[in-house]
């Protein structure tokens, strides 16, 4: 494969397709009345198949979880491979701070903009997802999406429950993206309010270095014993000081706020994310200093 002109290395030519189909896609887009852009600019990390972490996920969230070997030799049987021969491609994909702005403002449910880029952000990154896959493919690098795998199932784990076989905010822990927070979402260098995507592929690229060797050392609740901020911030009482309670947040977002989205903003969508923001991490790994 012959890397385009202009790029140094396989790491930065993933890079620059990640970003350029972010700022330049039409596919990025909250498809309001402005077609405003749903992302701002992402992070990408990479983590190696054969990364301990990947097989610990497996022992702690339970059988059913996929190392990225399991899904790559699922998705692609006649290659036999080994797990050293993959790379985890991941990447963040930060609120606008539009979107920001209008979700701190409310109490109860997701702001329009929010839950736009809940449903339509959301299905660009779908589409970027498709593309990383696409344009690997087209250069002789297999590869394959873990979420967008016909495979992929919400399963429940004994330890955390409700789970699936593969998890985005793992993928990008593992890549060196962000840590956990007490209310389970991964804080970033931009913040917690985002999403998240990976792919999987038979490529050799170094691993990021993860700045952190605690999943949970970005949030000052668990690593200064301060901040809780999102505790107040849930409108349902699904985050406390023993962390997240997944099925009342779920109850949430699926029932009161789906008929929220559907009777206010016209359209089917839910989300919440109030979590997410009005929040010392919304934005950036939180300091003391940010917390009132």
């Amino acid at each position: 494969m012959k890397i385009p002109e202009g790029i140094k290395n396989l790491a930065e030519w993933l890079e620059t397709t990640i970003k350029d189909f972010i700022s330049k896609s039409p596919e990025n887009t909250l498809q309001n009345r402005d077609s405003e852009k749903a992302w701002a600019d992402p992070l990408v990390g990479f983590s190696r198949g054969d990364d301990p972490l990947y097989q610990d996920y497996k022992q702690k969230i339970g059988a059913f979880y996929w190392t990225p070997l399991e899904i790559f030799a699922q998705t692609f049987p006649e290659l036999g491979i080994g797990p050293d021969q993959l790379t985890v491609i991941s990447w963040v994909l930060p609120q606008a701070e539009a979107t920001k702005s209008d979700n701190r403002r409310q109490t109860v449910y997701p702001s329009e903009r929010w839950a736009r880029a809940r449903i339509y952000g959301e299905e660009a990154n779908i589409k970027l997802r498709e593309h990383v896959v696409r344009v690997l493919q087209e250069s002789g690098f297999e590869a394959v999406a873990p979420m967008l795998s016909p495979l992929w199932k919400q399963r429940k784990s004994d330890r955390y429950g409700l789970a699936s076989t593969w998890s985005e905010r793992h993928a990008a822990y593992a890549s060196g993206l962000g840590t956990f927070g007490l209310c389970d979402g991964l804080i970033t260098p931009t913040g917690k309010a985002m999403r998240v995507g990976s792919v999987v592929a038979r490529i050799q690229i170094p691993p990021t270095t993860r700045p952190y060797t605690d999943h949970r050392a970005y949030c000052l609740f668990f690593s200064k014993g301060i901040c809780g901020n999102c505790v107040q911030r849930c409108p349902v009482g699904a985050i406390t000081e023993e962390g997240h309670d997944k099925l009342k947040c779920l109850n949430h977002i699926r029932q009161a706020s789906a008929e929220h989205v559907k009777s206010h903003y016209g359209f089917d969508g839910y989300g919440c994310g109030l979590c997410q923001t009005g929040v010392p991490c919304e934005s950036k790994i939180p300091i003391e200093d940010d917390v009132q």
